[in-house]
């Protein structure tokens, strides 16, 4: 079984197909007639918090043209999480964890193949020609300050040094025809990267890839180190090149099989900038407000025969497994922090649960802290510590462990001024205005005491493999599924 999981493959090879191979397992429903305003992301809303989330293909949209679609919720179950990314789709909670942190233990990154022409091409628009305008972006939510085209999108730039290729993941709106807004999260690396450019009295080029398949999706919003592409990442998730087409523009490279992609400049904000936000984000809140941002001049547009926008607004996550979860784990494990048995997320990344074996005195604060000093200590709240009898994927689990075994006056840490984000909406006004985004992060002990552990009260709970054979035995009886 664990063979199993860890061989199967990506099935698809771009957006489409991957709604295809959903579609084959009961996934999507499509949605005509929806209003761009507003109803779009009431009903992804709807459908994210149902008990069994489905995927949304909305066509017909009000004022648009039959076949400019948008697809929203495109992962957000354990089954379309498993498709999407090649695991098993029978597969749920920690099992899938597990099964992609061991496919991520044996990363070999595939260099991007250029091609001279892919379906993105079907359709370019330059000059008087462009207009985003005809594409159905939505307004999300009622608040926005206005229309985000770019919600799951991939923003592709390259270092200006190193001629290293980047990709990540933020928020893009439609300002006009032919100009976008974009805001960056300080200490991104497109940030970074944007701000060399202007610092030589140039503007940024950039592509922004917004309807992609979602292993390109997923790696661009992975926080990997400066100099490593996530193109070539997606390419071994994939199990071959990523085939791109060579911006004539920017020379950068555009995902061929993307449905909708843009390329232009990032100007200096000396040369222009307009108001963009709020937005809600995936905190559940207007959190950014609105202030100026830098816009891009959008010098191409190309696009397949009806293209599909890659809608995945903030906010509402479904019941996808999430993944960035498995990433926390071998951080764990390349830090030397020992018999990790799952980790899980809950609110995104606020809170972050890790089960260990404890094998030694400040074992459990010893993992807090070596996830909170990798990469993927970014913008946490609570990092709660459990034993391996506890599963972190069932919040249950970890609300009992809490109870039983926390005890408030000594099991609580808090670290003061730790990296997080605008987004952030506990950071108080005071800070904001002085432009200081950190938050503090409780570290929660909720194990049994290490140095009398042995002692602590015996659960009378069933072990885990017990159960599991009492139900293999009576589920034609229980019928619990």
């Amino acid at each position: 079984m664990r063979d199993e999981m860890y061989s199967a493959a990506v099935v698809y090879k771009d957006l489409r197909g991957y709604l295809e191979a959903a579609d084959n397992l009961g996934e999507p429903r499509r949605v005509d007639g929806a209003d761009w305003d507003l109803e779009i992301g009431a009903l992804t809303e709807v459908s994210a918090r149902a008990a069994r989330p489905k995927i949304l293909l909305f066509d017909n949209i009000k004022g648009y043209s039959k076949g400019f679609r948008v697809v929203t919720n495109p992962v957000c179950s354990p089954a379309t999480t498993a498709l999407a990314f090649g695991l098993d789709p029978q597969l749920a909670g920690l099992e899938i964890i597990r099964a992609w942190k061991e496919k991520l233990g044996g990363q070999k990154p595939i260099k991007p193949a250029e091609v001279s022409s892919g379906p993105v091409t079907e359709n370019v628009d330059s000059g008087e020609r462009i207009d985003l305008l005809k594409f159905p972006t939505p307004r999300w939510h009622e608040h926005d300050g206005g229309r985000y085209i770019g919600t799951g999108c991939m923003v592709i730039m390259e270092d200006p040094e190193g001629r290293w290729v980047n990709a990540g993941t933020y928020r893009v709106c439609v300002h006009d025809q032919d100009t976008l807004g974009i805001w960056i999260s300080p200490g991104k690396h497109g940030r970074l990267i944007r701000e060399k450019y202007w610092s030589r009295g140039k503007p940024c080029p950039v592509v922004i890839s917004l309807g992609q398949d979602p292993i390109l999706a997923k790696v661009a919003s992975w926080y990997e180190p400066w100099g490593v592409s996530e193109l070539e990442i997606a390419g071994w998730l994939l199990g071959e090149p990523v085939k791109f087409v060579r911006g004539n523009a920017t020379g950068l490279p555009i995902p061929a099989t993307s449905e909708l992609a843009v390329e232009g400049f990032i100007v200096p904000p000396s040369e222009d900038s307009r108001a963009e936000g709020p937005f809600g984000e995936w905190t559940g809140y207007y959190a950014s407000g609105t202030r100026n941002e830098p816009v891009v001049k959008v010098k191409n547009v190309f696009y397949r025969n009806d293209p599909i926008l890659f809608g995945m607004p903030p906010g509402i996550s479904g019941k996808s497994v999430p993944l960035s979860a498995a990433n926390v784990w071998l951080a764990l494990e390349k830090a030397g922090v020992t018999d990790v048995q799952g980790v899980w997320e809950y609110v995104t990344r606020y809170i972050t649960v890790i089960s260990i074996k404890q094998k030694y005195g400040g074992h459990a604060k010893r993992a807090a802290m070596a996830m909170l000093g990798s990469t993927y200590g970014y913008h946490r709240r609570f990092v709660i510590i459990v034993d391996d009898d506890v599963d972190p994927s069932n919040i249950d689990d970890v609300l009992w462990a809490l109870a039983t075994r926390c005890d408030p006056a000594t099991a609580l840490n808090v670290i003061s001024e730790a990296w997080s984000t605008p987004l952030d909406p506990r950071i108080t006004p005071e800070a904001r205005a002085a432009r200081n985004f950190t938050n503090s992060v409780a570290i929660v002990n909720a194990c049994r005491p290490y140095h009398w552990k042995d002692e602590y009260a015996h659960t009378c709970y069933f072990p885990e493999e017990a159960r599991r054979k009492t139900y293999e035995k009576w589920k034609d009886v229980l019928r619990l599924e």
